[in-house]
């Protein structure tokens, strides 16, 4: 909701009081709330939902009088009910709405003399406040401050982090694997067949980013089609990559490997069930995407999974290609993020506007880690914001950390180049949170990431003395 977020604290006249919190929106162009309840002034609440206040003949005299008066929402504007609580003595107005809370909007300069302090509220609420705390109910309204640090930035952290050292550290097993079969010519075609590997060339990194864009650009005038097909897309491809990442934990365990023929081959029962399983997870979370309460969870495992499968499949093959992709992918956030809100029409970045659902749309793109805030709040009150960090803020630095630790394996240089930069990618989230904070607005990861990682990867390498190697990869000849 785009509007003034507050918080009712209602306190019941029972033995011990029964004290709750509910939401309400007001237009702090018009009032200013308390900042927190030892400034707020409590009030008797007065229950007067059976009329909608557009008229000083609805209420009997004297009834208003110093309490805080509740009505329904009706045809009448909020500044006119305002001003006849006023005139009749009350000294707060709570609106009860049964449609979704919008924000305040009329026009003060034709009710200066108004200052009453008026709410929009639930309706459900005030039924929930009757059935709660009684009859007799003192209420107050404060507004708190967001808090400038919420926990559940910790929880992307550890997520992100997790994800791009599992995925970098599974890149690495399978060159490994590939190193082996390279040096021993029985199990050269068997781990032909496996591969499922994609090089990016300069060339191929360069169309990756210029269909980066245009396909940005064509969700951000067609959201509300498009937003369907990468919604089918995310649950075809995150079910492959539970599957593929399952299947690797799976085939490590030495149980279940009972097989059935089937069109001339044999295929394991616990894999069949295990495709059943992944397909049955993305066909969950598409029907129930919207329910906030826990479908995040879902899209967050699903979303892990496909981008360990991404960073394991998709192999930078030098240095050099992690530099161009990188680079370019900056340049792309920061122009996307910061540069756009001088372009469009209303002044907003096109890169924030379609994560968040360009003019309100209520499908999301399930491109993001999703972690809904911690911290108490207005906020958390009347909806439930969420942390985001998007799928491309771990896959591209986890493509350069993936590519350090299958050069460690080539050139068994003791994961040197796989730890420092896993540890300079979260030193660079933790450098994004800090940015977050003080300048309250989204952020383009990339922005903190690439150059933590591609400098802390290029001193290591200085350092070492195999700048050269490290830049032209497995192709490089001493």
């Amino acid at each position: 909701v785009a509007a003034d977020e507050g918080i009712l604290h209602t306190v019941g006249n029972g033995v011990p009081p029964v004290a709750k919190d509910y939401c309400i929106i007001y237009n702090s162009n018009w009032i200013s709330l308390p900042k927190s309840l030892d400034n707020a002034t409590f009030r008797t609440l007065e229950n007067l939902t059976s009329t909608v206040l557009c008229n000083n003949s609805e209420i009997p005299s004297g009834l208003m009088k110093d309490k805080a008066v509740v009505v329904m929402r009706g045809n009448c504007t909020f500044l006119e009910k305002a001003r006849i609580a006023q005139n009749s003595g009350a000294k707060m107005l709570l609106i009860a709405s049964k449609p979704r809370l919008s924000p305040l909007s009329d026009n003060k300069t034709d009710f200066e003399d108004v200052t009453l302090p008026v709410a929009l509220i639930r309706y459900n609420d005030i039924v929930d406040m009757q059935l709660m705390l009684g009859n007799e109910v003192n209420v107050t309204m404060y507004s708190p401050p967001l808090p400038e640090f919420d926990c559940s930035m910790v929880v992307i952290f550890l997520i992100a982090v997790f994800t791009v050292a599992l995925g970098g550290y599974w890149s690495g097993v399978a060159e490994l694997e590939n190193l082996k079969a390279i040096a021993s010519p029985g199990e050269r075609e068997t781990r032909r067949k496996k591969e499922e590997n994609v090089t990016f060339t300069p060339v191929t990194v360069i169309l990756f980013v210029v269909i980066c864009c245009v396909m940005l650009v064509l969700l951000y005038f067609f959201y509300k089609w498009l937003v369907y097909v990468i919604i089918s897309v995310f649950c075809l491809a995150s079910a492959m990559s539970l599957y593929n990442c399952l299947a690797a934990l799976i085939g490590e365990i030495p149980f279940g490997q009972c097989r059935i023929a089937c069109c001339n081959k044999s295929i394991e029962v616990r894999l069949i069930f295990l495709a059943v399983f992944c397909i049955a997870a993305a066909v969950v979370w598409a029907v129930f995407r919207n329910e906030d309460r826990w479908a995040w969870i879902l899209q967050d495992i699903l979303g892990v999974a496909f981008c360990l499968n991404f960073i394991k499949t998709l192999k930078m093959p030098n240095f050099k290609s992690c530099v161009i992709l990188l680079g370019l992918l900056l340049l792309y956030d920061v122009f996307f993020v910061f540069i756009t809100p001088f372009i469009t029409k209303n002044g907003a970045s096109i890169m924030v506007e379609v994560a968040a659902g360009p003019f309100g749309n209520s499908e999301k793109l399930p491109v993001v880690i999703r972690v809904p805030r911690l911290e108490y709040s207005a906020s958390t009150l009347c909806d439930m914001p969420f942390s985001l960090l998007g799928f491309g803020d771990i896959i591209v630095p986890g493509l350069l950390v993936a590519y350090c630790r299958r050069f460690d394996v080539q050139t068994s240089s003791s994961s040197v180049y796989y730890i420092s930069c896993t540890i300079a990618y979260a030193i660079g989230m933790v450098l994004t949170f800090i940015v977050l904070a003080l300048m309250k607005m989204g952020q383009p990861a990339l922005l903190y990431l690439v150059p933590c990682t591609l400098i802390t990867s290029s001193l290591v390498a200085w350092r070492r003395k195999e700048m050269k190697k490290f830049w032209k990869g497995s192709s490089y000849q001493v």
